[in-house]
């Protein structure tokens, strides 16, 4: 049984000019302890699917479970299950890191001593060990990206989803953060599903890709059958064969990370 399973999942907008159907339909699979990549244009639906699944949004049509769990009838469950990394951190700049772990633990109902206790195992476990007293306003770009994947962390989630990760990161944090995201689905079997805009980091760190556009799942496959089926060979960029499926570039496909 897929730990990701969606039929039809949509959602609509009302606005003033009338109802924006921002997902269409989104038919999806996710195996226990793959890494999918959600690739599309800009406005495409991706964060809007992410957010619809974390059960921040709810679907205006079709249905969907998450790690067994119905996103309609249990979303307590789906949140209980999954973990979530927003393209922007909320942590708050005038605490340390250590209360910031802390605070999110005690949000998930850990008892204090756990909190402290899963605190230093996750700053550990991301490199944060001898950040753990430092004000998060302090911390470099690298730093705070490691912070969020560790408060998305707390709970020991069985599905991690992240929003555009490594978004204004130097290429080091980049290569580290991936081994990290790596590291949690050899580890710990953590299935991950992540939005990029970064098609070398998608052809490097996914498992399998879906490619979103207009609302709907366009194309799905590895790396590399996508480059086979859309670009002619499974050596060609990744970019050659995202333009064939969509006419267009995904934003900052072709732009330099920006240190921070």
């Amino acid at each position: 049984m897929p730990i990701i399973s969606t039929a039809g999942l949509a959602r609509t907008f009302d606005t003033k000019a009338g109802p924006v159907e921002a997902v269409r339909s989104i038919d999806l699979t996710v195996a226990t302890g793959e890494i999918v990549g959600l690739l599309g244009p800009n406005g495409a639906g991706k964060t809007t699917t992410l957010r619809m699944l974390t059960t921040l949004l709810a679907p205006t049509g079709g249905a969907a479970t998450v790690a067994g769990c119905d996103l309609i009838a249990n979303p307590a469950g789906v949140r209980r299950k999954c973990g979530y990394v927003a393209q922007s951190g909320g942590v708050d700049p005038h605490i340390t890191v250590r209360e910031e772990l802390v605070t999110q633990g005690r949000m998930y109902r850990l008892a204090r001593t756990e909190a402290v206790a899963r605190a230093v195992e996750l700053a550990g476990d991301l490199g944060l060990s001898d950040l753990l007293d430092r004000r998060t306003l302090t911390l470099s770009g690298g730093q705070r990206r490691r912070l969020d994947l560790a408060m998305g962390l707390t709970h020991r989630p069985a599905v991690l989803f992240l929003d555009e990760p490594t978004t204004g990161l130097d290429p080091g944090s980049r290569a580290d953060l991936w081994q990290l995201v790596r590291g949690l689905r050899d580890t710990y079997g953590t299935t991950v599903v992540l939005t990029t805009h970064y098609l070398d980091e998608a052809d490097a760190l996914a498992d399998r890709l879906v490619v979103v556009d207009g609302g709907l799942v366009v194309a799905e496959g590895t790396p590399a059958a996508l480059k086979s089926r859309y670009a002619g060979s499974s050596t060609a960029s990744l970019q050659d064969a995202f333009l064939a499926i969509t006419g267009r570039s995904p934003a900052s496909a072709d732009a330099t990370p920006v240190a921070v």
